[in-house]
């Protein structure tokens, strides 16, 4: 028995040893490209799936093996892993620190919240527009963990209320059995926490277990210094506490007032977490496989010039849009009923005790943001002007601004965000003066003259995991191509030929989707990218007709708490069990499935011309063959 455990504790070790010298027989009895370079696919690929190295370290497995097996040069692989999307990755990279820096999600978020009120169909319907709208622009990971403190101080305020509303002795409340919710009394202050979208589901178990200050879990960041008194700190420095959820043994203590109250935790915790999958498929840097998929396609189809920024939000949005009002009828059906009427009431008349509190709550919040900061401004005015160059720099409708320049195709979507992050780097984070004194009062000691973000800043949000893991499948691609087992594995696909091209894009899209509920994101649209280039070229249908159906199908990774880091996160807040995920997660991975086939089957046909074979396709395909 003790050998056994030792083995099962030891398992990862054995499949880093393991794998690798039970598969050596390939490239040595056929020793050929095409088997030295599916003997380095198929090592990574299980690396990534069962997790036994870190993603990142996994996607170094080409760096070393490829020269070894003479597949490509060791400056061809080097130079696989830094591409023009790690460019665009690190300029948003930039923007996104500032705002989280100085809260203006933060404020984005309670202000939205405001304006729905408290009645559960509006805080529903807000929550996931809120959230939603953050996420297109902040990763998936970031936006969940920021949007989820405030959800659970919401919905404590509600309980709350109606507690204090059964203590009054209102007689027209209904008490059922108590079933399950942690109240604190204690009203903690929001904080937040942000973690990269390409934390493993594994690393929040270590931010369960922390300190327990008046009941409440939180988790104090480890150079967090006293104020001196009489010295006014900027909230952006100060290091915060973290409000977290308790660990779910907990469980037990928890208490729900009456059955409609769990069925309201449910509903909004799981929301934000799809919402958040929403908002990231609308923007092409929304989520790390849709960066993925942008700089596999231009490095398998340089010629390929219609898939940019515009482009994709365009086809996108509407998907978003469609997807968003569903998925809230689904889930206001599924846990809430279909009394609508009630739910969504913004009459002011109407509001029950615990409404007007949980109201007051919101409220108090975004007041103790104060008003809107010097940096605050600036963040919004460079995250503004970033998504106004990206959308005009080639709208296809119009000339966009590249026009002006003399030499076409030297800029892209990268240029802009890094020069924008490259000056958030230089403005100062103090409102300049222009001449005039300052009284001193007001003055904020700890800015001096610290920018909008600092280096530290800048490295404490960038994804580099993300970033090596990209380069890895990049370099697992161009491996494919070069040694020719794309090719080959487009010739063994030929016997679906036989199907129409919506029944091939629509069993890829069910494949992934049942695939990436059990294996992370970046790693499953790594692994079926030069797949699906092969197989469409292969059947001569358009690459972009299955490539991006099955890159967004990816992230619809929404059934199980391992499918990816926001499942993680709301289900650790104790709302929901597995089946509860499994139930709703099932509807929105059907509804997105049925609308990007419908999407791609109407204006995603005009937009990207699918209905023709392209000539940068061809040239590929003549490529690949020679």
């Amino acid at each position: 028995m003790g050998l056994l455990k030792g083995l099962l504790g030891a398992r990862n070790l054995l499949l880093v040893i393991f794998v690798p010298l039970l598969l050596l027989p390939l490239p040595m009895l056929h020793p050929s490209s095409e088997a030295a370079c599916a003997y380095v696919l198929i090592v990574t690929a299980v690396y990534w799936v069962s997790e036994a190295v870190p993603l990142g370290a996994a996607a170094l497995v080409p760096a070393f093996l490829y020269p070894f097996f003479g597949v490509l040069r060791s400056s061809e692989v080097a130079a696989e892993y830094f591409k023009n999307t790690t460019l665009l990755l690190v300029g948003v990279i930039c923007v996104a620190a500032a705002v989280e820096k100085w809260n203006l999600h933060k404020r984005i978020a309670l202000r939205m919240v405001m304006m729905a009120g408290a009645k559960p169909g509006m805080l529903l319907l807000c929550f996931m527009c809120c959230t939603t709208l953050l996420s297109m622009w902040l990763s998936n990971t970031s936006t969940t963990a920021m949007v989820m403190p405030i959800v659970e101080a919401v919905l404590q305020e509600l309980v709350s209320a109606e507690e204090e509303q059964l203590v009054a002795g209102s007689s027209s409340t209904e008490e059922a059995e108590p079933i399950s919710l942690d109240v604190n009394n204690s009203q903690p202050s929001l904080e937040l926490i942000f973690v990269n979208e390409d934390t493993s589901t594994a690393d929040f178990t270590s931010l369960m277990q922390s300190k327990n200050v008046n009941g409440v879990p939180m988790i104090t960041s480890p150079g967090k210094t006293a104020n001196p008194q009489g010295k006014k700190q900027h909230r952006s420095q100060e290091k915060p506490l973290v409000l977290l959820p308790g660990p779910r043994n907990q469980e037990p203590n928890r208490r729900y007032k009456s059955q409609h109250d769990q069925m309201i935790c449910k509903c909004l915790s799981l929301s934000i977490s799809y919402a958040a999958t929403i908002g990231g498929l609308t923007t092409i840097i929304g989520t790390s496989t849709s960066l993925i998929f942008l700089e596999h396609f231009n490095n398998q189809y340089p010629a390929a010039e219609v898939v940019n920024f515009g482009t994709w939000f365009l086809f996108s949005f509407p998907i978003s849009l469609i997807m968003l009002v569903v998925s809230w009828f689904w889930m206001h059906w599924l846990f809430l009923g279909c009394n609508f009427r009630e739910t969504c009431s913004l009459s002011k008349k109407k509001k029950t005790k615990r409404e007007e509190v949980s109201e007051k709550r919101i409220q108090e919040e975004y007041e103790k943001l104060g008003a809107i900061s010097y940096p605050e401004m600036v963040t919004g005015f460079f995250f503004i002007l970033m998504t106004v160059l990206w959308f005009t720099r080639e709208p296809g409708f119009v000339p966009g601004w590249d026009s002006f320049f003399e030499k076409k195709g030297y800029r892209t979507d990268a240029t802009v965000s890094v020069f924008l992050g490259f000056l958030l780097f230089l403005i100062p984070a103090k409102k300049p003066c222009f001449g005039k004194k300052s009284d001193g009062q007001n003055e904020e000691p700890s800015l001096g003259t610290e920018p909008i973000i600092t280096w530290k800043d800048f490295q404490k949000t960038m994804p580099w995991e993300i970033v090596i893991l990209v380069g890895g499948g990049y370099a697992l691609a161009s491996g494919s191509k070069s040694s020719g087992l794309s090719t080959w594995i487009g010739h063994q696909m030929l016997s679906l030929s036989g199907l129409p091209p919506w029944a091939v894009t629509l069993l890829a899209c069910i494949l992934v989707s049942i695939v990436t509920e059990f294996v992370s994101n970046p790693a499953t649209i790594t692994i079926f990218l030069p797949i699906l280039c092969s197989l469409s070229e292969t059947l001569h249908i358009n690459p972009l007709y299955t490539l991006i159906p099955v890159t967004m199908c990816i992230s619809f990774a929404v059934m199980l708490p391992v499918g990816n880091p926001p499942n993680a996160i709301v289900f650790s807040y104790g709302h929901c069990q597995i089946k509860d995920m499994v139930k709703a997660g099932l509807g929105v991975n059907v509804i997105g499935l049925v609308i990007v086939m419908v999407a791609i089957n109407t204006w995603g046909v005009s937009l990207f011309h699918l209905d023709t074979f392209p000539a940068w396709a061809k040239v590929s395909n003549i490529t690949d063959q020679a």
